[in-house]
């Protein structure tokens, strides 16, 4: 998840919210050049009771550098009235002043599994063109409200994780989300840029839990203290998509795809301009319409195995090899696991990468065949895994259609696709078309375009505050 503030007239500094890594730049928005960059992992996972639930902790993550996710659900307690601030505390230590966050919930992730398929179907049918999912904000809200009613009882506003940090640096008394992120909640119509209130409320929802919508690119508020030397009153905007920003800052012809992976994976390309998204889901196609900007939208095969499969693949090796009494460092277990790859350039292992099922068929899983003895070395394996993200993806979204849509080139972006050779190997290996490595690609930085190309509006209509 991304938003974004302008330091200046000058430069807008992008930060990107992520699953396990938070990163920020700094973009000069005359050369759209980025002049720095700063990444961390978030570090704020929580172990849980069950393997389908994923939560985070609201902690330093966002200070330390800057960090949240679309589908995500994070509640929080309002303050009374006479308070400037809510639901933090704003401190000053060595001349930095920093927020800390008070009276919130954990963050509960889009990799969420307590929504089963017969919950999902037990919910009412939303008013939309997108289908609601394990994950997603409201399926988690209805969870609460039939497991622990009493746990929602404390809470006055909800939004993404990233929804919460510009409320808190805009000292805002009511959480804004833009209709990217709400798309990703469920039960929000793009088409009329509305909840489904009256839905919602004939199922007991707790409406007023739901943010404001307001439109992508805007001015969500001003800071409303200094913030590790940033100025009081600078503008802060809305939270978009990470997604959408990716898409954002490397996508810049109608005949470009956008291949993005870091914890999931993306393949998408624009849609023409009179394009409207059906009126109802089709909960069984792989290939889902996003809000973009303007009113456009994205062909989306949004998969939820991307880096997260070679990540425990990378995990499962590091246990292996503790119950051997030895260590080593994940980091050198990844390195040598794409340096094996790379000299096994071809395999007839075939690794079905499918670890935590598809949102469009939740009950798949992965699996491994054509197992022989000769195909076992480390080499292999990895080169199977790494060829079966990308042939779900190929699957999901396959080669005919982007033809037939006019694509002409894929732009590969995120962490995972960028740091793993192996996997850049078997996106040209599967798509026949140009496949392009962006510098900057991501959303930190796609965020900081789309403010900065909307900022010279609000600027000429508000001069005085910059």
């Amino acid at each position: 998840m991304a938003t974004s503030l302008s330091c200046s007239a000058d430069f807008v500094l992008g930060m990107d919210l992520g699953t396990t890594s938070v990163k920020v730049v700094l973009l000069e928005a005359q050369s759209n050049t980025v002049t720095d960059s700063r990444s961390f992992p978030t570090n704020s996972d929580i172990s849980c009771t069950t393997d389908t639930r994923v939560g985070q902790r609201a902690g330093s993550c966002t200070n330390n550098c800057s960090s949240g996710q679309m589908h995500g659900r994070f509640t929080q307690r309002r303050a009374e009235k006479s308070q400037v601030h809510w639901s933090c505390e704003w401190l000053s230590k060595d001349e930095i002043i920093r927020f800390i966050p008070k009276d919130v919930s954990q963050l509960i992730t889009w990799q969420d599994g307590r929504c089963s398929a017969d919950f999902l179907s037990s919910l009412p049918k939303p008013d939309s063109h997108l289908s609601v999912a394990t994950g997603f904000g409201c399926a988690t809200i209805f969870w609460y409200m039939k497991h622990r009613p009493e746990f929602l009882s404390g809470f006055s506003d909800a939004g993404t994780i990233q929804d919460y940090v510009v409320s808190m640096l805009g000292g805002l008394d009511r959480c804004v989300m833009t209709g990217q992120n709400a798309a990703s909640w469920g039960y929000f119509n793009t088409t009329t840029n509305q909840w489904n209130t009256q839905i919602l409320k004939d199922a007991g929802f707790p409406v007023h839990l739901l943010p404001v919508v307001v439109e992508s690119g805007a001015v969500a508020g001003y800071t409303s203290s200094e913030w590790y030397g940033i100025p009081a009153h600078t503008p802060v905007g809305a939270a978009l998509g990470d997604f959408q920003c990716s898409v954002y800052s490397c996508m810049t012809d109608k005949g470009d795809a956008v291949l993005n992976m870091s914890t999931s994976a993306q393949l998408t390309f624009g849609m023409p301009a009179e394009f409207s998204p059906p009126s109802s889901p089709d909960a069984l196609s792989p290939v889902a319409y996003f809000p973009y900007l303007h009113g456009s939208y994205l062909a989306v095969a949004a998969s939820l195995n991307g880096g997260n499969v070679m990540a425990t693949f990378v995990r499962m090796l590091d246990s292996w090899i503790k119950e051997f009494g030895l260590e080593v460092n994940e980091s050198r277990i990844y390195s040598q696991l794409i340096q094996s790859a790379l000299a096994q350039p071809n395999t007839d292992l075939t690794v079905t990468s499918t670890l935590l099922g598809e949102r469009h068929d939740p009950t798949t899983s992965g699996s491994v065949s054509q197992i022989s003895p000769s195909n076992l070395s480390l080499g292999h394996v990895t080169r199977a895994v790494c060829r079966g993200i990308i042939e779900n993806m190929a699957t999901m979204m396959p080669p005919h259609s982007l033809q037939a849509a006019g694509v002409r080139c894929i732009i590969g972006s995120g962490s995972a696709l960028s740091c793993n050779p192996v996997l850049q190997q078997e996106v040209e290996r599967v798509f026949p078309f140009p496949v392009v490595y962006g510098k900057d690609v991501d959303s930190a930085v796609g965020v900081a375009m789309v403010f900065k190309d909307q900022l010279m509006t609000f600027v000429s209509e508000t001069p005085d505050l910059l």
